[in-house]
C-alpha cells in the first residue's frame, strides 16, 4: 500500500508537470501568443527554477517534518496551481504559474525516496525505488493520452483543472494512511524487526554519531559531489522526453494528434518495464549476495552509456526507427535511475539525512531541469528546427554522467564520520 500510494502520487506529479508539454502547442494557437521555440522552452523550464531553488529546503523539510506532512503539503500546492493555471493569458502569465507549480513540486520525490528507506531493506530497495521512480515515466506517458483525450473532448482549460482535482484527492488518501512503520497499525513487531535487522533506514538502527552530522557537512563528501554531476547529466537528457518530446514527434515527425497520444507512448512504456525488471534483478543480486556498489556502478553506469542511443535517432530514416532508439534511450536512463534513487538510502549516515540526500542529488539534477529545455529550443532556433545538434548534446552529457558515477561516487554504503569535524551534540 505505501509502495502504490508513492507511485500513484509521483504518477499525478508528473502528469501535471507534462501536462504544459503537451498543451502548449494548442495554448499558443487558442490565445495567438505566437511564442518562438526559446520562450516556449522558457515556459517548459519555468517549472524548474522554482522546483531546483526549493529543492535544498525540500529534502531538508522532509528529513524534520516526515514523509506524511511533506508529501501532503506539496501535493495540496502543486494540485492548486495546476487547477489555476488556464487564468493566465500571456508568456508571463504561464511562466508565472509554472514557477508556482514547480515549488510546490519540491517535496515529492525526497518524501517518496524517505518512505521507500523506512518501509524497504537494502535488498528490497532496487525494485521499490524503480516502482516508485517509474511513476514519472508512467505520468510523462500518460500525458499524451489523457491531455490529448482531454482537450480533444472539451479545451486545453480542463487538462489542467482535471488534473488539478485528481492531486487533492490523492493528497487526502496519503495524509489519512501513511505512518512510519513504528506506527502503522497495519506493520505488526514482526515486520518492523525485518526491516530493522535488513537495512531499512530506521531510528532504531541509527549511528548515534552520525545523527549529529549537520546538512552542511554532507557537501563535504566526494560521493554527494559525484551523485549530484551524474544526476544532472542523466536528467538533461530525461527533460527532452519530459518537454520537448511532443514538439519533436508533432512538428519533426508530423505525427497528428492521434498518433502523438499512441506511438509517443511507446519509449515511456519501453522505459517502465525496464525500470522494474532492472530493480527485480538488482535485488535479486544483492539478495544472492553480490556487493552492493557492484549492482548499483553496473546499472548506473551502463544506462547512462545506453541513453547516449538518443543521437541515432536523429538520423532516422522512419518514425519507428527513431521510437526504436528513443525507447532504448529512455529504457537505459529509467535502469539508471534505480540506482541512483536507491543511492541516497544506502548512503546516508543516518535515516535523519536521506531525504536531505535526495534533495540535494535532484537539486543539482533539476539544474538540467532549467538548461535543457532552453539549450534545446534555442539549439532548435539556431538550427532551423534540427534536433541533431540538441541530440549530439544530450548524449555527450549521458557519457559524463557515465563517468562521473564510475569513478567520483565511491562505495554504496553509509558515509563515515567527516574526518576532524566537531560534531555537535543533539539536545
Amino acid at each position: 500500500m505505501i509502495l502504490g500510494l508513492c507511485f500513484f502520487g509521483l504518477v499525478i506529479n508528473y502528469l501535471d508537470r507534462a501536462n504544459m508539454s503537451v498543451a502548449l502547442p494548442y495554448i499558443d494557437a487558442d490565445l495567438q501568443l505566437n511564442l518562438s521555440n526559446t520562450e516556449k522552452g522558457l515556459i517548459l523550464g519555468a517549472f524548474f527554477w522554482a522546483y531546483d531553488g526549493m529543492m535544498l529546503v525540500a529534502g531538508w523539510f522532509t528529513d524534520k517534518v516526515g514523509s506524511r506532512r511533506a508529501f501532503t503539503f506539496a501535493a495540496i500546492w502543486w494540485s492548486v496551481f495546476t487547477a489555476l493555471t488556464p487564468l493566465a493569458r500571456s508568456f508571463w502569465g504561464f511562466f508565472g504559474f509554472r514557477f508556482m507549480l514547480g515549488a510546490g513540486e519540491a517535496p515529492a520525490y525526497p518524501a517518496s525516496t524517505k518512505a521507500a528507506s523506512r518501509w524497504f531493506p537494502v535488498s528490497e530497495r532496487a525494485l521499490s525505488t524503480a516502482v516508485i521512480d517509474s511513476g514519472s515515466r508512467v505520468g510523462t506517458v500518460l500525458s499524451l493520452p489523457v491531455v490529448t483525450a482531454l482537450i480533444a473532448m472539451t479545451t486545453w482549460h480542463y487538462s489542467f483543472v482535471v488534473l488539478g482535482a485528481v492531486g487533492i484527492v490523492w493528497a487526502g488518501l496519503w495524509y489519512w494512511y501513511y505512518r512510519d512503520p513504528a506506527e502503522h497499525k497495519g506493520a505488526n513487531d514482526l515486520e518492523r524487526r525485518y526491516i530493522a535487522e535488513n537495512g531499512g533506514r530506521t531510528d532504531e538502527n541509527d549511528d548515534s554519531e552520525a545523527t549529529k552530522i549537520r546538512w552542511s557537512q554532507l557537501f563535504g563528501y566526494r560521493t554527494v559531489w559525484g551523485m549530484m554531476l551524474g544526476f544532472f547529466c542523466l536528467n538533461f537528457v530525461i527533460y527532452f522526453f519530459l518537454t520537448w518530446f511532443p514538439d519533436y514527434l508533432k512538428n519533426a515527425r508530423g505525427l497528428n494528434l492521434k498518433e502523438l497520444g499512441t506511438l509517443g507512448m511507446l519509449p515511456g512504456l519501453a522505459a517502465v518495464i525496464a525500470g522494474w525488471v532492472a530493480g527485480a534483478y538488482a535485488d535479486r543480486l544483492i539478495r544472492g549476495g553480490t556487493d552492493v556498489t557492484l549492482v548499483r556502478k553496473t546499472v548506473m553506469v551502463g544506462g547512462l552509456l545506453g541513453g547516449a542511443a538518443i543521437l541515432p535517432a536523429a538520423f532516422a530514416s522512419s518514425i519507428y526507427l527513431a521510437l526504436f532508439f528513443l525507447a532504448i534511450s529512455y529504457s537505459s536512463l529509467a535502469v539508471a535511475a534505480t540506482g541512483i534513487w536507491s543511492l541516497p538510502a544506502d548512503v546516508a549516515p543516518s535515516s535523519r539525512h536521506v531525504a536531505s540526500i535526495g534533495g540535494i542529488q535532484n537539486f543539482a539534477s533539476n539544474i538540467a531541469g532549467i538548461v535543457s529545455p532552453f539549450m534545446f529550443g534555442f539549439l532548435l532556433d539556431k538550427f532551423h528546427g534540427d534536433y541533431t545538434p540538441a541530440f549530439a548534446l544530450a548524449a555527450g552529457f549521458a557519457v559524463l554522467g557515465a563517468c562521473s558515477y564510475a569513478f567520483i561516487v565511491g562505495r554504496a554504503e553509509p558515509l563515515p564520520l567527516p574526518a576532524g569535524a566537531a560534531l555537535p551534540a543533539r539536545p
